[in-house]
């Protein structure tokens, strides 16, 4: 091997070159420091071949009159500044991927264009010894002509180093750039790519985006706002009005604790007054649920206290109807009864209230009755590997003591007041006829109870181990 290149010295650089781009192929991605470690060796290797065979890359080819050799040796002088600034370029980048990441991409490719753009310069200068500054007040004026015809594109590219650099968003970041919403998936030398929550993608030039405004929902990180306005009446009182909100707040358990969500008053006219609930969630899939599921707790819990949302088509509820009364017509299981048996219903309907953590019915209790929420927020809490944890809440309209009254059975879950609650109790020894009588209903209360089944033993079931994989290494080491 050391015969060959001493013998055949530019024979065997430019063999150097062809194994360079094939080590740099053939080594995989995960392997960088190897790829980036042989690419300096074989440079360094073929710095000494051109060099002790005496190409030095700064001045012509010595063998002007072998004109086969001399352009032989031409190429591989030119070869070695490219090379040289080919391996430059990824040493920089190894270190730039190192501090900034994925975002210094941009910066990274200008850096390495100016550098390939000086090696050439340095080619033509000293090994084609042409005259430079001829060169480069001839590419200087039709620098000019290209950048006006691509100011726009230059634009682009120059905003998007500046996106880079200040960095007001990173590659999967959920933002807002002049109100089109999604996540960032690519940051190239144009644009930046938002793939938006309906799945489409959004291509945004990177000079309308550094003069845009900004929202980035992903900082700080998993913490994404949230919330949802309602309007009601004027002549309703703002005390009812938030103690309601804050109770349909506190029912949604994705709202997190800290920061605290919120109740406050946004506007108020003759025509109806608007509130608004908001807080914050920890991604940003779950913020389409969480405002659904807002919206419909702060109607359940402004109904239960007696507040309709505004609407200039619907009265709410008549006036006449009592409580418990109206309270059969909003639930799902009971407000198929006909308005005669609602009106009796309602009449054997007990109100019962219980303080806050006050337990309404304990785990493994079969209960001899069957409660409806009237109002407030009650919590499910169950057991795992001998920790208790809460698995869900409750509010108006919502039933608790099916399984006693169907099966003679109990629930594994704790029923407790998370807030102060109003719950109508009605009787096993009244309610178990009407179940036999009315198919409909006692069908209705079975998928609930077979329901709340299922999911309390989703959550209580031991999830199986995923044994280790255990490769060849592992069982040497084990023998070992």
């Amino acid at each position: 091997m050391l015969s060959l290149l001493t013998e055949h010295p530019l024979f065997s650089a430019f063999i150097l070159i062809l194994l360079d781009l094939g080590l740099w192929r053939l080594i995989s991605s995960r392997g960088s420091e190897w790829k980036l470690l042989v690419r300096v060796l074989i440079f360094a290797l073929f710095s000494v071949l051109l060099f002790n065979e005496g190409l030095n890359p700064m001045e012509p080819a010595p063998w002007a009159e072998n004109v086969p050799l001399h352009l032989a040796a031409t190429g591989l002088q030119i070869g070695w500044w490219l090379f040289g600034a080919r391996t430059l370029t990824v040493l920089i980048g190894a270190v730039m991927m190192q501090r900034v990441g994925h975002t210094g991409r941009l910066l990274q490719d200008l850096l390495g264009a100016v550098i390939f753009l000086v090696a050439i310069i340095a080619a033509l200068a000293y090994v084609l010894d042409l005259p430079v500054k001829g060169v480069l007040a001839t590419s200087g004026a039709l620098a000019i002509i290209v950048g006006l015809a691509l100011q726009s594109t230059l634009s682009d590219v120059f905003s998007g180093i500046v996106l880079n650099t200040t960095k007001p968003y990173q590659l999967d970041d959920w933002i807002s750039i002049d109100g089109t919403e999604g996540r960032v998936t690519d940051i190239d030398w144009r644009a930046t790519r938002l793939q938006t929550s309906q799945g489409s993608m959004a291509v945004i030039p990177n000079s309308l985006a550094a003069k845009a405004k900004i929202i980035n929902f992903s900082r700080p990180s998993n913490m994404f706002g949230v919330a949802v306005s309602v309007q009601v009446s004027p002549h309703a009182r703002p005390s009812s009005v938030i103690e309601a909100l804050e109770r349909a707040m506190q029912g949604c358990r994705q709202l997190l604790d800290t920061p605290a969500p919120s109740v406050a008053l946004k506007s108020s006219a003759s025509a109806g007054a608007e509130y608004e609930i908001s807080g914050f969630v920890a991604s940003m899939g779950e913020k389409r649920v969480v405002r659904n599921q807002l919206f419909d707790l702060a109607y359940r819990h402004l109904q239960a206290s007696g507040v309709n949302l505004l609407s200039s088509n619907e009265t709410g509820i008549a006036p006449h109807l009592s409580r418990p009364r109206a309270l059969l017509d909003s639930s799902p299981i009971f407000s198929t009864l006909r308005e005669e048996e609602k009106d009796t219903f309602s009449q054997n309907m007990n109100l019962q209230t219980f303080r806050a953590d006050e337990i309404i019915l304990a785990g493994g209790e079969v209960s001899d009755h069957l409660f409806i929420i009237e109002s407030g927020v009650v919590s499910v809490t169950l057991k795992r590997h001998g920790t208790t944890f809460e698995s869900g809440r409750m509010g108006p309209g919502e039933v608790i003591g099916e399984a006693g009254i169907l099966s003679d059975t109990a629930l594994p879950a704790d029923f407790s007041a998370k807030t102060f609650c109003a719950l109508y109790r009605i009787e096993k020894s009244y309610l178990k006829p009407c179940l036999d009588a009315r198919h409909d209903i006692h069908d209705a209360m079975q998928a609930l109870l077979d329901f709340r089944l299922h999911k309390a033993q989703a959550l209580t079931e031991e999830t199986p181990e995923v044994a280790p994989k255990r490769g060849f290494l592992q069982w040497l080491r084990n023998r070992a």
